[in-house]
């Protein structure tokens, strides 16, 4: 069975009242992707598929999760994932669903809405991750009709994962992702701001500079900066000044503890240090099946490792564990961030083989406000 498509609706969601709650606030389900992609994912996706089963029978213990699989993998999906995971059939390109799914948005009436951003593979021809993605440009559509809601199909490219709202009007971005030309070559800065606005219900947008190193979304915000409630970010940290990433962080702790929200409140800047530095092995780079159009995986190459690349469920955070000098250190940094929330763990290092982490793999559908 398949839900309807619905035609996406006229006008912005910020002229309609709707925005972007925080993620930290209530969900009534998280969604997911199921991969399968061989020139991605090594040993046939099978050790991924391992690291997203036990990131969404983590989060099902929390609030209900709904995965999306390909028509080949239904069977091989709900053999691994636990009863309280939903299983799908909706084809995919690839298994990102921070940023092929929808960004949802709400209103203080208890209406939610999805935004069908356009994609394009993280740069379509100038530098993309994979040379086809019709079918992950449609997976917002697709789920906006199984959650049977509006959708709004935004006339600019985006991922989810190169934004973060704090539900009260403030965005973070990274200009490193946003003002790169293989996103959007005709907009101006200015002009890209007055679309975020538009819609995501902004009424600030905090531009911090360059993301993780070497992260292949060119620099998503996600897996550099995140907000743990309104006026709380946690920023992916080095203490190594011979590191690259540390003058990235700390340019952008500069630029955060010069801003204020959309309240005029300071940032309190809560710094999480990074794993590793991690890097690729001879083994898992010979394990992909490289094909023409894709990104390879080269040994040795270093991979874009972030803590802050974390999912805040409903009672329960769901952590990257990458680095075992360093693990314990971010779930007990994250647990005094979230005293009221249980810290989980999940091996994630094959997630990040692929370019990302928890968040970028999972797409909260937030509780609608009621008043």
């Amino acid at each position: 069975m398949t839900a309807p498509v619905l035609g996406p609706r006229s006008g912005t969601p910020a002229a309609e009242g709707f925005r972007i709650p925080g993620e930290f606030e209530p969900h009534d389900a998280c969604w997911m992707a199921w991969p399968a992609r061989p020139d991605n994912w090594r040993a046939d996706a099978e050790p991924a598929r391992a690291a997203f089963a036990a990131v969404a029978n983590a989060i099902a213990v929390s609030e209900p999760v709904v995965v999306a699989v390909n028509p080949a993998d239904t069977d091989g999906a709900r053999a691994v994932l636990g009863e309280r995971v939903s299983v799908i059939t909706i084809p995919s390109d690839d298994a990102w669903m921070r940023d092929i799914g929808p960004t949802f948005v709400v209103d203080d009436r208890g209406e939610r809405r999805g935004i069908d951003w356009r994609f394009n593979a993280w740069g379509g021809e100038r530098g993309g991750l994979y040379a086809s993605w019709a079918q992950d440009d449609a997976m917002a559509a697709a789920v906006c009709g199984y959650e049977g809601v509006d959708r709004y199909r935004a006339p600019f490219v985006l991922e989810g994962g190169a934004i973060h709202a704090d539900g009260e009007g403030t965005l973070l971005v990274t200009e490193e992702c946003l003002l790169n030309p293989n996103r959007n070559p005709d907009l101006s800065r200015a002009e890209i701001e007055t679309l975020l606005r538009d819609y995501t219900g902004a009424e600030r947008v905090v531009w911090l500079g360059l993301g993780v190193v070497n992260d292949e979304t060119d620099g998503h915000v996600d897996n550099l900066c995140c907000f743990m409630r309104p006026g709380v970010v946690a920023l992916t940290w080095t203490d190594d000044r011979t590191d690259p990433q540390y003058e990235r962080s700390l340019d952008a702790r500069h630029r955060l503890e010069g801003a204020t929200d959309a309240r005029g409140r300071q940032f309190e800047v809560h710094l999480l240090h990074q794993p590793g530095p991690l890097t690729v092995t001879d083994q898992e780079a010979a394990g992909v099946q490289p094909v023409p159009g894709t990104q390879p995986r080269v040994a040795g190459e270093r991979l874009a490792a972030s803590y802050v690349n974390f999912y805040p469920a409903n009672d329960r955070v769901i952590v990257p564990l990458l680095d075992r000098a360093r693990d314990d250190a971010a779930v007990t940094a994250l647990a005094a961030l979230f005293p009221d929330r249980e810290i989980v763990g999940v091996e994630a290092r094959e997630i990040l083989l692929g370019g990302g982490n928890i968040h970028c793999i999972t797409q909260p559908v937030p509780a609608a406000p009621v008043h």
